[in-house]
Parts: structure tokens; C-alpha cells; sequence
């Protein structure tokens, strides 16, 4: 199920128009129907190329961004960075990604290959114990002293949310007998814009927000989030307090046997944050009705991950041996 919708020239016009896949394995004795909207199919690997576009094509398109004069300088745990790249580096312009050290190493490596600039902050914020208040800081300064600078701001800019006013047109057109949909949290541009078009369009639609137990987006972050890109260590404005009608927080652990049991059993590779939308579907399960259909949003690919969340060793080191949450006697495969 696609829509071919053009915004922008060469690679820029793959952006959106991503597929939805109905997901019948994952629980077949669920009562009603779950689908997918997989953004791993953009460009860049993410949602974020959608936000990324959106923020930058209007000061391209009027001049105000310049290419060979001005800068573009963000905030990003990764996936935004790779979408500014790539747009950045189609346009020809500077652009200068602040990251901290929990931001995927594939992710840095991939903006470097696009011709990012990625500058990495270290210490933590004293007030929170997080790096996103530094990230922000370290932004504000290089944009007050590099000539031509501009932050595109996703945590604020009203573009963000406008691009995913797409994203869920293609939902409702593919799906419009949606009941339900499921979207991860960080800055809340998915969230926002999804609900601002279901609203303005009156749609018999239950927005469920799914939330990392480690953030503060819903409430006081409880213990540390080790998955970067979803959730948030302080509350974005683009935040709105009636913009879920249900919020369900998950943990890291959650995320990460959602993710695996997606894979052994869909075989679809995402990251964090989808693997989290899974486990707020799971928590939500005795609360849909049956015959329900429920979207939810897969904002990224499981590549990036793959020596974390897809890491054996690594699962062992922070969580013990959960194998056993993932895989059923029933799934092993007999040797050749």
C-alpha cells in the first residue's frame, strides 16, 4: 500500500509515500488487526527525512539558506542528523550535527559519508544527568558565532509536526477504517502533527502516545534510557498535554523484546522507538476491541542497532539471559 507523492528533486522525492504492511505472525490470536507504516523505506533510514525536508526546503527554495555560505546546525540522537545530511549534502550546504556519546556509531558514520560535520558533547547536564541540555547549549553557542547559521530547532519548529501531517494522510487513505494509532515520542513532531490532521478532520481515531519509562515527555523520567531517539530527557515544546487521548510508557527492556520478537517472527529489522510502539500495543491489548484496526508507526530501521539491541552479548551485559521472552520452542529451526 503506497501513495506517490513528490517532495522534492532526485533522492528528495523518495521521501514519504512508505508502505504499510499488515503484521499477521506477531500475535495471531490478536482479536483485531495490526498494521505497519514502515519509514524505514525513506532515504535516509527514518521518519526524520521527512522532518528534515520540511524544515529546510522553504529557505532553500526562497534563499535564504545559500549553498557555499550558510550553516545548518542541529540537535540530534541520530536519525534527524542523517536526514539533514542528506538533504544538506544534496543542496550542497555546511551542516554541523552535535550528537552526545549515546548516539549509534553507524549513525555518525553515515553523516560523515554525506559530508556532516558531527561534533560530539561529553559531559551531562547537572540539573537532569542528561547530555540533551548540553547538545541544545553547544547548538546556541556555534550558531551565535559561525556567519549565516541556522538551527532548524525540531524541538520547537512547527514545520516538524507539518511534515507528519503527511505521513498520517498516507495512513488514513491506506487504512480508512483506522481505529487506533500507535506513534513513539521524542519531539513530538510525529505525535503533534498526526493529531493536529485527525483533529482538524474529525476522525473517529484513538491517538495512543508511547512513551520511554526514562523519559520526561509524560512524567518524571523512572531510571535511565539507554535507547537514544525515543523519548527525552526534557519535555520538547512542541509539546501539548491533549495531544494523546492514551499515553503507555515502556522500558528499555520492552522495546528490546518487541524488536526481537518482530524479527523472529515478522522478519522486519527496526530500531528502538518501533520496538517500543510494539510494546505499547501489547500493553494496550486487553483495553482494543476486537475487530479493531490499529496502525502504528515504525519511525526507523534495525540496522543501526545491530551491535546493541540485536547483540546477544550486549542484551547479556544490561538485562541478563530474556532469550526466552522472544523465542518459542515451537519457532527453533532443525538442523540442516
Amino acid at each position: 500500500m503506497t501513495e506517490q507523492t513528490p517532495t522534492g528533486s532526485g533522492v528528495l522525492a523518495t521521501i514519504g509515500a512508505t508502505p504499510i504492511v499488515e503484521l499477521v505472525k506477531l500475535d495471531p490470536e490478536s482479536p483485531f488487526r495490526t498494521f505497519a507504516k514502515l519509514e524505514s523505506h525513506n532515504p535516509g533510514g527514518s521518519i526524520k527525512d521527512r522532518s528534515a525536508l520540511e524544515m529546510l526546503r522553504e529557505r532553500i527554495r526562497d534563499g535564504r539558506l545559500v549553498p557555499g555560505r550558510s550553516v545548518v546546525i542541529e540537535s540530534s540522537s541520530g536519525n534527524l542528523g542523517i536526514g539533514l545530511a542528506q538533504v544538506c549534502g544534496y543542496y550542497g550546504i555546511r551542516f554541523i550535527c552535535v550528537v552526545d556519546p549515546r548516539t549509534n556509531k553507524d549513525n555518525i558514520a553515515i553523516m560523515r559519508a554525506l559530508g556532516a560535520q558531527v561534533e560530539v558533547v561529553t559531559d551531562v547536564d547537572p540539573a537532569t544527568g542528561e547530555y540533551l541540555p548540553v547538545r541544545i547549549r553547544r547548538v546556541r553557542e556555534l550558531v551565535a558565532t559561525i556567519d549565516h547559521a541556522y538551527c532548524p530547532d525540531q524541538y520547537s519548529n512547527p514545520l516538524n509536526p507539518q511534515a507528519h501531517r503527511t505521513t498520517v494522510r498516507e495512513i488514513v487513505r491506506a487504512l480508512p477504517d483506522i481505529d487506533y494509532l500507535f506513534c513513539a515520542t521524542s519531539s513530538c513532531g510525529t505525535l503533534r502533527g498526526c493529531a493536529e490532521y485527525i483533529r482538524t478532520h474529525q476522525l473517529p481515531v484513538t491517538i495512543v502516545a508511547v512513551d520511554a519509562l526514562g523519559s520526561a515527555i509524560f512524567g518524571p523520567a523512572v531510571g535511565w534510557r539507554m535507547i537514544p531517539g525515543h523519548g527525552a530527557s526534557v519535555r520538547p515544546k512542541l509539546y501539548r498535554s491533549d495531544l494523546a487521548d492514551i499515553v503507555v510508557r515502556v522500558d528499555d527492556l520492552d522495546a528490546i523484546v518487541a524488536c526481537r520478537r518482530l524479527a523472529a517472527r515478522e522478519a522486519i529489522l527496526v530500531g528502538g522507538s518501533s520496538g517500543a510502539v510494539v510494546a505499547g500495543l501489547e500493553q494496550m491489548r486487553d483495553q482494543i476491541r476486537p475487530g479493531a484496526t490499529c496502525a502504528m508507526v515504525f519511525p526507523d530501521r534495525g540496522e543501526r542497532y545491530l551491535d546493541t539491541i540485536y547483540d546477544d552479548d550486549w542484551v547479556m551485559t544490561y538485562f541478563g539471559d530474556v532469550s526466552h521472552l522472544w523465542t518459542k520452542p515451537d519457532m527453533e529451526v532443525a538442523p540442516c
